[in-house]
């Protein structure tokens, strides 16, 4: 009976020196790294795996390969749309599974992806155009050198071709930024404290015959800094704004941030609040949803005019002189200086920390010498860069230090 049964196993996947069933399933699992799904060696393993346990049913190799393959809830919309489209045609799936897949070719409409699915895709896509090789064989494999992700990592955001700017926003999507913490009014048992824990210690005796052997102690809790982002999305600052706020959303999410308060706006000739687009899960999503809600995009900028919507609209964002502000912005303001001192001053006095983080320290021998730089350097607590990968991975030492000065 085992015999007959691993028979008809191997006559279903078909022989194992001429099928491409391992080749095929590496290079999904390519495309899924390309949309940034977490893929590595032992998941493919465990894939391969699944898709011998389950059979070759659509519908089950689908489910068996998303149980293995995905690990965060944000990934989940990206893979099925990407299995839906890698597993379609015969052609770009190389033969992958041939029983699942339809004996006849059929042109569907055109659907509308997640930038992330459209990205990893395009591979594929060009693939699809080229002339067969001998082997009938796709590349998939878009993986860069060592050197090549060196040189992105100190690269100008401002001077990356389309390619290179797509796959350093993935990676930018991968940095942390722990934010400093500090001591809430809520208290927590704990080793340290100034206050005797009463109810722990009246459990203690339960235990001990009535006998106090330790007095428990109450300490603060620790919580991070209220995070107030303000991104300028004006022209000079188009190819930073959509980075920097992919940067934000996976940097901040509550997986990472723990009960971390933050509330983001964009401002150019408008104030625009992107707080309800960032509590989405999907960075994807959320940069669609505030695409739709910036209506003045590449614009012009009046920073001014933008904190007094701040001030007088959402003041109730700022907590008790606690908050964090992250402005950012070039500081080429065509608003009134005078307004605009008179409202950054009024935020610095209502926030634990102003700090002004300026993709132009890019250049050696910057200085604020524009009307609305100036006034921004003398409010600002610190001026930070934020125009490379390097420098968004040493961003969390950078506030560390300001905060302490």
């Amino acid at each position: 009976m085992g015999g007959a049964s691993s028979t008809a196993t191997a006559s279903q996947l078909g022989d194992a020196r001429t099928g491409k069933l391992a080749d095929n399933l590496t290079g999904f699992g390519r495309t899924l790294r390309r949309a940034g799904v977490r893929v590595d060696a032992a998941r493919m393993a465990l894939a391969q795996q699944a898709v011998l346990l389950v059979g070759l049913q659509r519908q089950d190799v689908a489910a068996a390969l998303e149980a293995v393959l995905v690990s965060r809830e944000q990934d989940r919309l990206v893979f099925r749309e990407l299995f839906d489209a890698y597993f379609k045609n015969p052609n770009v799936a190389q033969k992958l599974l041939a029983q699942m897949l339809p004996s006849a070719e059929a042109k569907a409409e055109p659907v509308k992806r997640r930038p992330r699915v459209s990205e990893a895709l395009a591979p594929v896509r060009a693939a699809r155009k080229a002339p067969p090789r001998e082997e009938d064989k796709v590349d998939f494999d878009a993986a860069m050198t060592a050197s090549d992700l060196a040189r992105l990592r100190h690269a100008d955001f401002n001077q990356l071709s389309a390619s290179e700017y797509r796959l350093v926003e993935q990676l930018a999507r991968d940095i942390p930024l722990p934010l400093p913490d500090y001591a809430a009014r809520r208290t927590r048992p704990g080793v340290r404290g100034s206050r005797p824990h009463w109810p722990g210690a009246m459990h203690q005796t339960a235990r001990t015959g009535g006998e106090f052997l330790q007095v428990p102690l109450l300490q603060r809790r620790r919580q991070p800094l209220p995070l107030l982002v303000l991104v300028d999305v004006s022209g000079s600052m188009e190819r930073y704004a959509r980075l920097l706020l992919a940067f934000l959303h996976a940097a901040t999410a509550p997986r990472r941030a723990g009960a971390l308060r933050r509330d983001v706006f964009a401002f150019g000739t408008g104030l625009t609040d992107l707080t309800p687009a960032f509590r989405l899960a999907d960075t994807d999503a959320m940069l669609q949803a505030a695409s739709h809600a910036i209506a003045d995009f590449a614009g012009g900028t009046r920073m001014g005019e933008s904190l007094r919507a701040l001030r007088l609209q959402h003041v109730r964002r700022l907590v008790g002189r606690r908050t964090l502000v992250l402005l950012i912005t070039d500081g080429l303001d065509t608003g009134a200086p005078e307004l605009l001192e008179q409202e950054l001053g009024w935020l610095r006095r209502h926030c634990a920390r102003l700090l002004w983080l300026n993709p132009l320290l890019r250049f050696g021998g910057y200085a604020p010498t524009a009307r609305g730089a100036a006034v921004l350097h003398r409010q600002a607590h610190g001026m930070l860069a934020v125009h490379d990968l390097s420098r968004l991975q040493d961003l969390a030492g950078s506030i560390a230090t300001v905060l302490r000065q």
